[in-house]
């Protein structure tokens, strides 16, 4: 069977379907949820509310990483880096799904805002990818060593008894450093200052907004 050419029009058309499908929270997980076999923990109101608002954060940043991903592979000039950023926003679509779900047992919504995230973040995924393949894989080593940080501070922040929360936390923190030590071993460039202080800023502000809305 020959393969399928898509005309540009084809291929907005599918860019503009999985940031709908991704921003307003209709992701699907290939892999099971982390957190199905855990018991339920009691939470009050005060912590339930807390667990939400971290979980938001998370789900707001998976959004964004699928952006970054979709929009480096969109001008990767290697297929290898293009496969392998692709494979990595899979396994970010499912990080995705599973922080979607745990919002929904916490009685929680996504952020009002992930529409806007996603816009960002895919322009700035096109604009690291247009730098070329050492700096795109360089621009995935920053963006998940600063998510294993945060992922860490959410595990110490975590209500004691919010076992779900914990476990899917652990995964993705698993998947997120492999993501990273695959980029460097790919051959990516370290970025320099004051890029990584300028992608620790505006994480930090959209985990402000995320939190609460």
């Amino acid at each position: 069977m020959s393969e399928r050419h898509y005309s540009f029009f084809d291929k907005a058309i599918i860019q503009a379907q999985r940031a709908l499908s991704t921003s307003l929270g209709n992701a699907y997980a290939e892999r099971e949820y982390p957190a199905e076999n855990t018991l339920h923990g009691i939470l009050n109101d005060d912590e339930q509310r807390h667990a939400a608002g971290l979980m938001r954060i998370n789900h707001t940043g998976e959004v964004c990483a699928q952006a970054l991903y979709v929009g480096q592979a969109a001008v990767a000039r290697d297929e290898t880096t293009r496969k392998q950023l692709l494979e990595a926003a899979q396994e970010e679509q499912d990080h995705l799904a599973w922080c979607a779900d745990r919002l929904r047992e916490l009685d929680a919504k996504p952020s009002m805002f992930n529409p806007i995230w996603y816009a960002g973040s895919y322009t700035i995924g096109l604009a690291a990818g247009l730098r070329g393949d050492g700096w795109n894989l360089g621009f995935v080593v920053e963006t998940e060593r600063q998510v294993e940080a945060h992922l860490e501070e959410h595990l110490e922040t975590l209500p004691p008894s919010d076992a779900r929360s914990r476990v899917i936390l652990k995964k993705m923190k698993e998947d997120e450093a492999r993501h990273a030590e695959h980029a460097e071993q790919a051959g990516a460039r370290k970025l320099p200052q004051p890029i990584p202080r300028i992608m620790a800023l505006t994480s930090s502000i959209m985990k402000a907004v995320a939190y609460r809305l």
